[in-house]
């Protein structure tokens, strides 16, 4: 089982929102200065938990790893994954691991990131792209998840493993499923063992 879903939060009811996440989630949102900032924090819980409900637990238990990453105390056998950037946010839940990452396509990022710490095919492959841009974020969003996928989060380097962009997959990781989608201006990555053939899109009308 697997589902990724994603939701634009710029809408969001924020003093509705609030009320309905963790105690922990609100002093997370309460950290942060702008509005930008609060709904996508708030949206991404309310994401997940609307995913989580789906699937009939309404009594999550959420606890924090020795690296930083979330995971549900009270049910080992479900895993998941949030992120956000922009004004989207996207989750995705499933009985194995999954690693996920959704990132704005900004058609200005300096390609010379790429350069230092991907791979040197895969910065060339972006550097002869027809939209270097859009290569960029398709291959920056699938490492993420991986590295999110692997729980080491950016404890894990960039230029540690290369990916295959015409097969999506890690070289040298047959056992693990790429999946790449265009999400409005965003891409969005998915690690996991199951490829992921379609994401959601919900509204989080409160």
């Amino acid at each position: 089982m697997i589902r990724i879903a994603y939701s634009d939060v710029s809408d969001l009811d924020l003093v509705k929102g609030y009320e309905l996440v963790t105690d922990s989630r609100k002093e997370k949102i309460d950290s942060f200065r702008f509005d930008k900032d609060k709904k996508l924090s708030c949206g991404v819980e309310l994401l997940l938990v609307r995913l989580l409900a789906d699937i009939g637990i309404n009594d999550p238990v959420f606890s924090i790893d020795e690296y930083g990453k979330p995971y549900l105390s009270n049910y080992a056998d479900i895993h998941f994954n949030m992120s956000h950037s922009g004004n989207h946010v996207a989750c995705g839940i499933s009985d194995y691991k999954i690693g996920l990452d959704i990132e704005y396509n900004d058609p200005e990022i300096d390609l010379d990131i790429a350069k230092h710490y991907f791979f040197k095919s895969e910065y060339v492959s972006i550097i002869n792209a027809r939209k270097p841009s859009d290569e960029f974020f398709s291959y920056w969003v699938l490492k993420e998840s991986y590295m999110k996928y692997t729980g080491l989060g950016f404890r894990l380097d960039l230029d540690s493993f290369e990916v295959s962009r015409n097969k999506d997959k890690i070289i040298g990781n047959d056992k693990l499923e790429l999946s790449l989608f265009d999400v409005d201006d965003y891409k969005l990555g998915v690690a996991s063992k199951f490829k992921v053939k379609e994401i959601e899109n919900i509204d989080l009308i409160l």
